[in-house]
């Protein structure tokens, strides 16, 4: 209280000298010319002036009442890791997320919901995450050996933690709540080897097109492959294919190494950890649909293209979204990147979403020229 008074009173005058000063100009009779300032006045305005820049230096901040809590301290361990590498940008856009993500104790277990936190980052553009100093938890009964057989009879329940995944305890509870998400082998056995609609592409169909084209089929990337099955059926034929999936409530990634192959657990949206052109084919699974941001979409297929080699396939399967917008939109996307279009087809979604929304399906193989 006494330090604003003291403010206020220097203010004051100041204003009085200055009024005193412009006063005693406007009552000479004398046409109005520029006249120095006394040097006495300059020095008490000077006097004023370091009095109040001093005092002002020395104010402490007003405090408001504020109904928000303060704000969490950051990590330690993230303060520590962003002096080693720097951090995606979309990380500092959730700090809430990051701060609990990062909120561990080192050289200890980690913490139970990290798994969880970390998905959440990823989709929301954080990634890569930092590295953090813990040990990550294991299964406590891990099986002493595990099937070499992409097609297990059955996936074994003592590979998962199944803490993390509220709504199953086991495979077989997930392959009745969700029969379709690739949980049960038996189902999986017959996917990617039959012909039933313009819209299925068979494996050994596919295989036999490459070799018609003088082309080889030896990498290749699933992108958004749940369970890993593509990847499984491509194995049999020693064709090496890398998965990218995100779990979404249930072990996708855990299943996909279950069978021997390489889980990345990269959203759409990342960049894939691929060098430029070394890629024979490239899938894209249900999860490449119209539901996509379209400026996203084009960027995907721009980085597929990027990792694709001169004659490498891009493989849309089962794309689906409205009529009009595969005439209007997603067709001539597609187009601008000038592949050759070995197989096009177009069926109707058949299911009710699909008979509401007017929406269809497309199949596509295209080739990338060997001239881009």
């Amino acid at each position: 209280m006494g330090l604003n008074l003291v403010l206020l009173l220097a203010m004051v005058a100041t204003n009085i000298l200055s009024l005193y000063h412009l006063s005693s100009t406007l009552q000479s009779p004398k046409p109005p010319t520029q006249q120095p300032v006394p040097d006495h006045l300059l020095h008490q305005l000077n006097t004023i002036r370091a009095t109040i820049s001093h005092l002002t230096r020395h104010q402490p901040p007003s405090i408001t009442p504020s109904p928000t809590t303060t704000k969490p301290s950051i990590p330690q361990d993230l303060l520590l890791y962003s002096h080693l590498s720097p951090i995606a940008s979309s990380c500092h856009n959730h700090p809430d997320l990051l701060h609990k993500y990062m909120a561990y104790t080192p050289y200890s277990l980690c913490p139970l919901d990290s798994d969880l936190l970390a998905e959440s980052l990823i989709l929301h553009g954080c990634h890569p995450l930092p590295r953090r100093r813990c040990f990550s938890k294991t299964p406590p009964k891990p099986p002493s050996s595990l099937p070499r057989n992409p097609f297990p009879s059955s996936f074994l329940d003592s590979n998962v933690i199944w803490n993390k995944y509220p709504s199953c305890k086991s495979f077989s509870c997930l392959a009745k709540k969700s029969p379709g998400l690739g949980f049960d082998p038996n189902a999986e056995i017959s996917k990617f080897m039959t012909y039933k609609t313009e819209l299925d592409l068979p494996v050994p169909q596919l295989l036999q097109v490459a070799k018609s084209a003088n082309s080889v089929i030896r990498l290749g990337i699933d992108i958004g492959g749940a369970t890993g099955t593509f990847a499984a059926r491509m194995k049999q034929y020693n064709v090496t294919v890398v998965t990218t999936t995100m779990n979404f409530n249930v072990p996708n990634n855990e299943v996909v190494a279950m069978r021997g192959l390489v889980p990345l657990h990269v959203p759409l949206q990342q960049r894939l950890p691929v060098f430029d052109g070394v890629v024979d084919l490239v899938r894209c699974a249900h999860a490449v649909n119209r539901w996509i941001p379209l400026t996203m979409m084009e960027f995907l297929f721009y980085d597929v293209d990027r990792v694709l080699r001169g004659g490498g396939y891009l493989w849309l399967d089962h794309f689906f979204c409205k009529r009009m917008d595969l005439d209007k939109v997603f067709g001539p996307l597609i187009g601008k990147l000038g592949y050759k279009k070995v197989k096009w087809a177009v069926g109707n979604k058949t299911d009710s979403s699909g008979l509401k929304n007017e929406e269809v399906y497309l199949t596509a193989l295209l080739q990338k020229p060997v001239s881009k």
